[in-house]
Formats: structure tokens, sequence, C-alpha cells
């Protein structure tokens, strides 16, 4: 079978031709998000596998939940995704979403795990500065993560930057051995 993320490329990039075209690329992100965690709760993967469960069905119950969110677009392309027993890569669809989202607007969302808690200064800092090296809009994610010993890890995009005490020993320990 087919990598889910190659599977859900062309699902992805139609959902962001739409949202783009009609100037909603904010409420499709939401309800795609919504649908991607809708999809990934055990009770929903065991309807999503069942074969006894009509496409129909399990479309609507989707529809159902979103409620609000969903227009015709997104009702059609739920309706489209269970009639070819897709919806499992809802998750797949609204991360490549996302990823053609934060480039149409020059933005990525980094992941940044520290030794130590950052203060509201060395955030805006570390910002300014992952904005300038990546040319993009940053928004950091901060969490403390004491096993880096010191230091941080960030994840922005598809660039790791390893500037954490744990990850500068091992390359040492590398260099050493090699």
């Amino acid at each position: 079978m087919a990598e889910k993320s190659t599977i859900a490329r062309p699902y992805a990039q139609a959902a962001f031709a739409l949202a783009k075209e009609s100037d909603a690329l904010a409420t499709w992100s939401e309800t795609l998000a919504l649908m991607a965690a809708v999809v990934v709760d055990a009770d929903i993967r065991g309807l999503l596998a069942n074969p006894r469960v009509a496409t129909t069905q399990l479309a609507d119950l989707l529809i159902g939940i979103a409620g609000d969110q969903i227009d015709d677009a997104r009702g059609n392309l739920l309706r489209l995704l269970a009639e070819n027993r897709r919806l499992s890569v809802l998750p797949e669809i609204a991360a490549q979403f996302e990823a053609l989202k934060s480039d149409e607007e020059r933005s990525v969302r980094a992941h940044v795990a520290s030794a130590y808690e950052l203060t509201a200064d060395q955030q805006a800092k570390l910002a300014a500065a992952l904005a300038k090296f990546l040319g993009r809009d940053v928004q950091l994610d901060c969490e403390v993560d004491k096993s880096l010993l010191g230091g941080a890890v960030i994840h922005a995009g598809d660039q790791v930057i390893d500037g954490s005490a744990l990850g500068k020993l091992g390359r040492l320990a590398a260099q050493m051995e090699g």
C-alpha cells in the first residue's frame, strides 16, 4: 500500500487550492485539524476500519461532528475521502495543508525544547533570530525538557537545530570515535 503521505498529497493540494481560492485558509485549517483529531480517536478508528459501516454513514458522522465548520466544499472532501475509504489519512492531509499554508503565508511554527524555561525576552530574541535565519515569520511553541541538560533543540519545518548540551556531547563522542 502507498504511504499515507503519498495518498494525502493530492487531497491536501486540492483542499489548499479551494481554500486559497475562497480566501478561507484559516477556516479550512481549523476544520482539517478538527477532523484529523477526530479520526485518531480509538472508537472512530474502529468505525473507519469496519467494512460493515457504510461510507455515507462515516461521512455523515464526521460532518455532524464538525457542525457549523462544514460548508459544501469541506463536506464534499469528507464524502470523497469516505467513499474512497481514506478518512484515516486526514492527519496527513491536515499536516500537508498546514505546510502549504505556512509556505503561502511565509511563516513557520517552531517547536523549542529547552533545558530550562525561556523568558519572554529570550523567546522574542530566539524568534527574531530564527525569522532572520529562515526568512519567515516564526511562532514558537516552547517546552521544558530537563533531559537536555542545557541549551535547546529547535524543530522548524524540516530543519532541526540541536544546541543542547546532550547533543553537543553526542557530537563530541562521535568525533572521538571516528
